[in-house]
This record gives C-alpha cells, sequence and structure tokens, in this order.
C-alpha cells in the first residue's frame, strides 16, 4: 500500500500478547514471544513503506507490577531478542534508540550493555529509526525535562518565550519527531502513560486485533485508515 499522506513516525502501543497467549490456553509469556514475530514483520513493513521513525511500548515503568515470573521473563526476552536478531536488523538499516530510564538498578546489567552497544552498532544507520520504549512512563521523561529546564534555567535565566519554544529540547531525545499516528492493539482506547506530549496532534487509532496477530495485511488498513484523516491541527 502506498505511503500517500506522509505517515513517517508510527508509534504503537503493542497490547494483547497475555490475552491472545490465555486463549490458546498457553502461559503468558507464549504470547510475548509470538508477538516477537509482528514486531519483525512491523519493522519490514515500516521499511517498505519508507516511515523515518516506528517507536515501539516495549516495557512501561508500570509493568514492574506485574508477577515476578513475567517481568523476569520480559527482561530475559528483550535481552535475547537484542543477541539473536541485533545483526539482520542492523543489516536492514535499522538504528536503534532505547527511550526511557536505563539507569533503574531494577533493569539487569547484561540488559543495560546490550542496549548501549547496539545504539553504538546501529548509529550510523539510515533506513529506519526504531525506538524502543523501554522502562519508559511519559510522565517520569516529563518530570525529568522540567528538572532539566529547572538546572539550565539556573544557568541561563531563560525567558518566557525561550522556554515555551524550546521546552521539547529538555527531553531525552529533542531529534525525535512527534508521532503521525499512534497505533494500538487488542481493542484498549487508553494512552497508557506513553508519549502524552509527543501525542498532540497525532492521530489515533485503535483495532481490536491482539499484537500477535498483527501482518501486513493488518498494518495496511491502519496506513489506509491514516490516509482517510483530515489532518487540520486545530486550523478548522
Amino acid at each position: 500500500m502506498e505511503n500517500d499522506k506522509s505517515l513517517r513516525h508510527l508509534a504503537i502501543i503493542m497490547d494483547g500478547n497475555g490475552r491472545w497467549a490465555l486463549n490458546k490456553d498457553l502461559p503468558r509469556t507464549a504470547g510475548h514471544a509470538a508477538g516477537e514475530h509482528s514486531l519483525s514483520k512491523t519493522i519490514d513493513w515500516a521499511i517498505a513503506n519508507k516511515l523515518e521513525w516506528l517507536t515501539v511500548y516495549a516495557f512501561s515503568t508500570e509493568n514492574w507490577l506485574r508477577s515476578e515470573e513475567e517481568v523476569d521473563f520480559l527482561m530475559f526476552f528483550n535481552r535475547d531478542i537484542l543477541i539473536r536478531r541485533r545483526e539482520e536488523f542492523n543489516q536492514k538499516g535499522v538504528r536503534f534508540k532505547f527511550l526511557g530510564d536505563l539507569t533503574d538498578s531494577k533493569i539487569p546489567e547484561e540488559n543495560k550493555d546490550l542496549m548501549k552497544e547496539t545504539e553504538e552498532i546501529t548509529k550510523n544507520n539510515n533506513t529506519l529509526n526504531l525506538v524502543f520504549a523501554f522502562n519508559y512512563g511519559s510522565h517520569n521523561e516529563i518530570h525529568n525535562a522540567v528538572l532539566n529546564l529547572h538546572n539550565e534555567n539556573i544557568n541561563e535565566n531563560l525567558e518566557l518565550g525561550d522556554i515555551e519554544s524550546n521546552f521539547y529540547n529538555f527531553f531525552q531525545y529533542p531529534e525525535v519527531p512527534f508521532p503521525d499516528a499512534l497505533l494500538r492493539t487488542a481493542g484498549e482506547k487508553r494512552i497508557s502513560n506513553f508519549l502524552l506530549y509527543q501525542l498532540s496532534y497525532s492521530e489515533l487509532i485503535f483495532i481490536d486485533a491482539l499484537w500477535p496477530d498483527v501482518n501486513e495485511d493488518i498494518l495496511d488498513d491502519v496506513l489506509l485508515e491514516f490516509n482517510k484523516r483530515n489532518r487540520t491541527y486545530g486550523r478548522n
């Protein structure tokens, strides 16, 4: 499907892994494993449709509240993906960025090392920018931006106009453009503390398909829905 309305940055809340597994009488962790295939398909689809940015919600600050077994699996699983698939994605020209608090002591050191290595290895790639929101919460990101702004203001005594026009520069990755669209799967219609500042004029698209069932045809339908939207940014 032709990307004719300039969908350059798609953000995704990959929801429904657990329900997919339970529907098949499998442990919840099996749903996360199945979701890897959908992520791989989505990356290939994004490249084929010439998206510049793809941001996926891999692990939220609230996910620590899940069972210890599931949290341990997710830590291992995300590490395993990088070990097994990093070179494949690197060869496809994918540049990785990890958005979130990676200093958290709860994250295994091996995960932190692999994420830093992956960012370094892929930093010159330019086919697709893939942002993993990992140990991410939008409230934390905004609070940190305010703190960074406060510290800067102490040193520079910024004017109000400078603060308003430059606030996003105090975020973790100000070079990342705001998403054109947010996709959430599994029929849920919530933002769930994801990119609250950046989604101010993003098109919100909610679908019933569970994340492990998402494929290229479903993504084509999402693109078709996006292309139907009239994006006025409040002008009309």
